[in-house]
């Protein structure tokens, strides 16, 4: 089958590990290509796995999922897979620290079989998987300076054009693609070419990067997300 969707699995516990992939290779368009016990031995075998998204548990002996997160993603041998962590807790500050590196979002391990599949779809076609407020409310846990806030959103406006900025802080705030073009009266194929451009000028990979540097700019507060 075609498009099939390239998952690792990264996670210390065998048991959870092969639970995980009987999930994943019962469905046609999921295969699994890869496993490692140790965020080290992910860090050394990635490249050979050519996953498209990587499941990562956060807490790891050796080398933990944070720090695996950011020598994967800062890696130059091959294209950047999407990175979703694993955690037995909702509010996590390892989480907002992965997400900081990189990381797409992250699931519970307890999350249902549906949630999981959606989860690793969503994040293979550059879809979020992580509420703009969900991931507000992880970053609240390590709250930065009011006055290192203000000096970022000066920059972002230096940045970006007059409409893309009022487009990144609407993004910034979870609104969809459509929701922006009706909010700002303009296509939404137009939406979709500014968003590129902002994350080109801004070196965003997906939407939870752009989140997080709004919010650590100040440019949205924990009220304004959806």
């Amino acid at each position: 089958m075609g498009n099939m969707i390239r998952v690792a699995l990264v996670d210390d516990q065998a048991i959870f590990r092969t639970g995980i992939k009987m999930v994943l290779e019962s469905q046609p368009d999921i295969t699994v290509v890869g496993e490692a016990e140790t965020g080290l031995q992910a860090v050394s075998e990635y490249s050979g796995w050519d996953a498209d998204v990587i499941l990562m548990d956060v807490r790891m002996p050796e080398l933990d999922g944070i720090q695996a997160t950011v020598q994967i993603l800062a890696g130059r041998d091959c294209e950047k897979p999407r990175i979703v962590m694993l955690t037995t807790f909702d509010l996590d500050d390892a989480v907002a620290r992965a997400l900081r590196a990189g990381a797409s979002g992250y699931l519970l391990k307890d999350a249902q079989p549906e949630m999981l599949l959606a989860s690793i779809r969503a994040a293979a076609s550059g879809a979020p998987i992580i509420s703009a407020n969900a991931a507000i409310e992880l970053l609240k846990l390590e709250a930065k300076s009011q006055a290192t806030q203000v000096s970022r959103e000066a920059e972002f406006s230096e940045i970006l054009t007059e409409r893309e900025y009022a487009i990144f802080k609407l993004a910034a705030q979870g609104l969809s693609n459509q929701e922006i073009a009706k909010h700002e009266f303009v296509t939404e194929s137009t939406v979709k070419t500014h968003i590129s451009r902002i994350f080109q000028k801004l070196g965003y990979r997906d939407r939870v990067q752009l989140v997080i540097d709004a919010y650590e700019a100040g440019i949205i507060s924990p009220g304004q997300a959806l």
